[in-house]
């Protein structure tokens, strides 16, 4: 048996490292994506890795509010806690569930996505146990991606078995595009084939899923004619989308999807040190001052996420100017050089990631510095900084 540790102490933080969710901006970041696709798609919003990093639960309850009938998880251990918060949508688990809890899926009106015989079979069992009516299932096919789901050549045997087994029901037939930033790939085309040839093998076994879906937030951008009924928006829910890559089509005729991000990152200066030129500073002593400077230390490091490839590299945003960060970032401490910033003092704010009049330092401008997509950026800002949730 193992737990996972979560918290770092049970009471309010004081610490000046915080990160602001806008629950409105979500919120409206659904609507943008239910208005682009339209009311005949059914939008299920993807809460997994914590809302990618921005709170599963209180973000799960305001899009419900919004009108949210679905969420997708990865996991039984991610959809458990929202149940218990009182949601009351579908959640879908989008890599399925483990031997062991296949009864835990019934008793939590979870729905399982399957591509295994054993799925089907313990799923079925633990219904026929529970006395539960049969469990909705989605079927996922692996249309090239080459992570998970039925293969083609498998698909009309795992048909045959869900037909013989009484206590599941065909819901949804799902799969997942390894290259959807990149719309006329060949992989691309070749998975859109593969996919509608897994509906007419379905559909020829005499099963009738109600849901079909492969949209993820750059399908739902770059790829209108692949909407099917069902949508999966991740990274765009949080205000991101992913820039197109190496297309040759002409992009001038996609409908433009409007999002903003939700979370920004902030924290306070601890201390301001005033260094002689030809200082070295920070671990490995990676920077030296060229000049007489101010430095500000903030209270923040890889620890909590912030990514060390920022070292020399990243930006902050301090009294509306930019303050480049200087030397190493550490496990808990980041210095940034304020020299050029007027009236500067221990307590000031610092935007990491967010706004502040004109200027804005974002999770993609982190992610192209770290060499990373802001999807890590996101889900990488750690347990310890506290998430404050606005209306």
């Amino acid at each position: 048996m193992s737990s996972a540790t979560l918290d770092v102490a049970p009471r309010q933080s004081i610490r000046p490292t915080w990160a602001e969710i806008s629950l409105a901006a979500l919120r409206e970041n659904f609507r943008s994506v239910q208005t682009h696709v339209g009311p005949q798609v059914t939008v299920c919003a993807v809460i997994k890795a914590d809302a990618y990093g921005h709170g599963a639960t209180p973000c799960a309850l305001s899009l419900e509010a919004a009108g949210t009938k679905w969420f997708g998880v990865t996991t039984t251990d991610e959809g458990m806690p929202l149940r218990s918060a009182g949601l009351r949508g579908r959640i879908l688990l989008m890599t399925g569930f483990w031997r062991g809890e296949e009864e835990e899926v019934v008793r939590q009106n979870l729905t399982a996505t399957v591509w295994e015989p054993w799925h089907v079979e313990l799923l079925s069992h633990a219904a026929q146990k529970l006395d539960a009516p049969p469990q909705p299932i989605h079927l996922k096919v692996d249309t090239g991606m080459g992570r998970l789901g039925v293969r083609l050549e498998d698909l009309p045997s795992m048909c045959q078995l869900i037909k013989r087994s009484a206590h599941v029901a065909l819901e949804g037939v799902s799969t997942h595009f390894a290259s959807s930033e990149v719309p006329d790939a060949p992989e691309t085309q070749l998975q859109i084939q593969n996919f509608e040839r897994a509906i007419r093998v379905v559909k020829e076994a005499g099963l009738s899923p109600r849901l079909c879906h492969m949209d993820n937030t750059g399908a739902i951008v770059n790829l209108p004619n692949t909407w099917k009924n069902m949508v999966r928006p991740g990274i765009a829910l949080y205000g991101y989308t992913l820039p197109l890559q190496n297309a040759k089509a002409s992009t001038d005729n996609r409908p433009a999807l409007r999002v903003q991000p939700a979370l920004s990152w902030r924290t306070r200066i601890i201390s301001i040190r005033q260094f002689a030129a030809g200082q070295s500073l920070g671990y490995g002593g990676t920077y030296k001052t060229a000049q007489a400077s101010r430095i500000a230390v903030l209270p923040v490091g890889y620890a909590d996420g912030y990514r060390r490839a920022l070292s020399n590299r990243g930006r902050v945003i301090i009294r509306n100017a930019f303050a480049p960060i200087v030397g190493a970032v550490s496990m808990d401490l980041t210095l940034v050089d304020v020299t050029n910033i007027l009236g500067v003092q221990e307590g000031d704010d610092v935007v990491l990631i967010g706004r502040s009049g004109s200027l804005k330092v974002d999770a993609a401008e982190l992610a192209e510095i770290s060499g990373t997509v802001p999807y890590e950026i996101l889900c990488g800002i750690s347990k310890r900084v506290p998430r404050v949730h606005l209306p």
